[in-house]
C-alpha cells in the first residue's frame, strides 16, 4: 500500500479525531447510544454478525446498514429503534456491524460487501438455526441508503436465499437520478484521483462531501430541525441523539469508494444491466425476490426517480411502495425512517405486517 502525503492525511485524521472526542463528549452527557444486548455470532476482517434472539418460528431478518455508517442507528434507543421493534413483532433479528476497513479489508469492493460478506453472514445465519427447519433457507434484508445497494446485489446474485428485500430509501438507478449528488457526479473528479491520497477513506472527507453536495440536506435541515425540536423534551433527545451519531462515521475503503462513484453513480450499471460481480452481469431482471421500497417525496439526496424506476425495471412479482412523509427530532431526514416516531408508528407496522405475511408464505 502506497504512503499518502502527510499533510493531507493528518488533516483528515485530525478531523476524526475531533469528531471522536466530541462524541465522548456527548456519551458523558447522557447522549450515547442505548442498544440492545446481542450475541455476536460470526467476526471476520470487515464485520461483525450480530444476534439479538426474536421468536423461535419467526421469520428471519438480517438488517445490512449502509457500510459508512455506524450499525447502531437501527439500534438507538428503546424507542428509537427497529431492532426492538422487529423483536417485538416476533421476527428472529440479525444485525450486520461493518468495521472500519483495514488489513485485507481495506481493498474491499462491491464484491466482497455485496456478495462475499453478506453470504457468510447467511450460511452462518442458516447453520444457527435449526436444520429441520424450513425458515432456515431464506433471510429477509431490511436495508437503508448504501445497504440496500449491497442488498438488492446480493438478491440478485443468490435468489435462492432472498424471501424478501426492505429497502429503505436506498438508490438503485443513477445517472440523471442522482438528485443533489449530479453535479459532483458530472463534473467531479474521478474517484481514483481522490483516493490515490488516502489509505482508506477518511469518515471526515465523506461527510465534507455530503454537505458539499447538498447543504440543505446534510446541515440547513439539521439546524433547523433542532429549532423545531426545542419545544419537547423528548423530540429534543432524538435529535441530539442522532447528532451523536453522526460524529461516529466510518471511514470506506478506496475500492468500494471508486466502484460506487464511477461504477454505480456516474456509469449506472446496475440499472442498464452491466454490472459484473463474481463474472455474472446483473440487472434489474435479476431481482426476483419479494420487494417493499419506501422513498421520502421530498428527499434531494434519494430522489423517488432514483427507486421507483428500478423497482418498476425489477424482475419481482411482489411489490410494494410506501412513502414517508418526515419527522421531528431525527436531524437527518435522510435517518428519519429509522428513528422518526411517525416511522415507527406508522410505516413500520406496515413493513413487519408485509414481512410477517411471506414468513407465512414460507411454512
Amino acid at each position: 500500500m502506497h504512503a499518502p502525503p502527510n499533510g493531507i492525511r493528518r488533516y483528515y485524521e485530525s478531523l476524526d479525531r475531533e469528531r471522536k472526542q466530541r462524541g465522548m463528549l456527548m456519551d458523558l452527557m447522557g447522549l450515547g447510544p442505548i442498544q440492545s444486548p446481542s450475541q455476536t455470532i460470526w467476526d471476520q476482517p470487515g464485520l461483525r454478525l450480530h444476534f439479538y434472539g426474536g421468536r423461535a418460528n419467526g421469520p428471519l431478518a438480517l438488517i445490512v446498514p449502509a457500510p459508512i455508517k455506524r450499525h447502531y442507528i437501527w439500534d438507538l434507543s428503546p424507542q428509537r429503534s427497529v431492532v426492538r421493534h422487529a423483536l417485538a413483532q416476533g421476527l428472529r433479528v440479525y444485525l450486520i456491524e461493518w468495521t472500519d476497513p483495514c488489513g485485507e479489508s481495506a481493498d474491499f469492493g462491491l464484491g466482497q460487501y455485496g456478495y462475499e460478506l453478506i453470504d457468510r453472514c447467511v450460511e452462518t445465519i442458516r447453520n444457527s438455526e435449526p436444520p429441520d427447519s424450513r425458515r432456515a433457507k431464506q433471510v429477509f434484508l431490511l436495508s437503508h441508503s448504501l445497504g440496500g445497494i449491497l442488498s438488492a446485489l446480493y438478491a440478485a446474485l443468490r435468489p435462492e436465499r432472498v424471501a424478501g428485500l426492505v429497502l429503505l430509501e436506498a438508490p438503485l438507478h443513477f445517472a440523471e437520478a442522482c438528485g443533489s449528488f449530479t453535479p459532483l457526479v458530472a463534473f467531479g473528479p474521478s474517484a481514483a484521483s481522490v483516493t490515490q491520497w488516502f489509505d482508506t477513506v477518511p469518515g471526515s472527507l465523506l461527510s465534507m462531501v455530503s454537505v458539499a453536495a447538498s447543504p440543505t440536506s446534510f446541515s440547513t435541515e439539521r439546524y433547523a430541525d433542532f429549532i423545531d425540536s426545542l419545544a419537547s423534551p423528548e423530540t429534543l433527545e432524538g435529535h441530539l441523539l442522532v447528532q451523536r451519531w453522526t460524529l461516529d462515521e466510518a471511514s470506506m475503503s478506496r475500492r468500494l469508494f471508486e466502484e460506487v462513484v464511477e461504477q454505480l453513480y456516474r456509469e449506472d450499471r446496475f440499472m442498464q444491466g452491466r454490472l459484473t460481480i463474481d463474472g455474472r452481469r446483473l440487472g434489474p431482471a435479476d431481482v426476483i425476490a419479494p420487494m417493499l421500497s419506501v422513498l421520502d417525496p421530498r428527499s434531494l439526496i434519494i430522489p423517488p426517480a432514483s427507486i421507483i424506476e428500478f423497482q418498476k425495471a425489477a424482475a419481482s412479482a411482489i411489490k410494494r411502495l410506501l412513502p414517508y412523509h418526515g419527522d421531528k427530532g431525527i436531524a437527518l431526514s435522510h435517518v428519519g425512517v429509522l428513528v422518526g416516531r411517525n416511522a415507527h408508528e406508522k410505516l413500520w407496522p406496515a413493513i413487519f405486517d408485509w414481512v410477517k405475511s411471506l414468513g407465512v408464505a414460507l411454512h
